[in-house]
């Protein structure tokens, strides 16, 4: 039987937690009414900064020229591939320096280095190596989010609970048993948050890639609709990609929800 008292508690958190979620609605829906009812009365210039209808409209006809989807599955290939690769790379590369103390203090300045660089400086390089194609985008996203990712779970390795890495030392367990049983799920929410931040560099590296060198996906709508001043064009594809960046940032935060339990 559950107390009264614990059911009071689980009705105030699901309250809460309906609003928290209808106050975010509100604020995405008064953003877009003020936006909408000032491009109506002129106040905003509607030419530089379009207006919620006109960037429906502009959606709409991407949609029925069957240019949208095309563009969105470009882009959503490119992110998945690079999201994919980029946390392989960053937890693997993470648990072997911790695997390997003095090799992590050898690299550590130079992933901090990496990390520091503008990674669109690359850019024309990376295009020259590898060609104009989607491999360069890919890349581009890895150099990005693999060692923010490497950096990430690299920290969260190193600040697991001593006690119970001594505990197994005790026993005799090898580094690599002491990494599978208690540094890794030690850390799963850590690995999880730093999948959430990697998903968002996964963004900017392809569509930096996408600027730089494809003629498709939604960076390539954005940088053409700057190119002949449609700035409806240009907001819209804004506004794709954060629907793409909410739907992804839900699937992880559902995987997220899963591993917990």
């Amino acid at each position: 039987m559950i107390s009264n008292e614990r059911k009071e508690y689980l009705k105030r958190i699901k309250r809460n937690k309906r609003i928290i979620l209808i106050s975010q609605i509100s604020i995405i829906v008064l953003f877009l009414g003020i936006w909408e009812l000032l491009s109506r009365l002129n106040m905003i210039d509607t030419f530089l900064l379009s207006s919620p209808t006109k960037v429906f409209n502009t959606i709409i006809d991407l949609a029925k020229s069957n240019n949208l989807f095309n563009h969105l599955f470009t882009t959503l290939k490119e992110i998945l591939i690079s999201f994919i690769l980029g946390n392989i790379i960053g937890f693997t590369i993470s648990s072997i320096l911790y695997l390997f103390k003095t090799l992590s203090k050898i690299l550590d300045p130079y992933l901090t280095i990496l990390n520091s660089l503008p990674k669109v400086a690359l850019g024309p390089l990376i295009i020259i190596v590898s060609g104009a194609n989607t491999k360069s985008i890919i890349i581009m996203a890895l150099l990005i989010s693999s060692i923010i990712s490497i950096l990430n779970i690299n920290t969260a390795f190193k600040s697991t609970d001593e006690n119970r890495i001594k505990l197994l030392k005790t026993m005799n367990a090898s580094k690599l048993q002491i990494l599978f049983h208690v540094v890794i799920p030690s850390n799963y929410s850590q690995i999880v948050d730093s999948f959430k931040v990697n998903i968002s560099m996964c963004f900017v590296g392809v569509i930096m890639g996408e600027f730089l060198v494809s003629k498709e996906g939604v960076g390539y709508l954005i940088n053409y609709g700057s190119q002949v001043f449609n700035m409806n064009l240009v907001i819209s594809g804004i506004f794709i990609l954060i629907i793409l960046t909410i739907g992804l940032y839900l699937l992880i935060s559902f995987l997220e929800r899963k591993i917990k339990k």
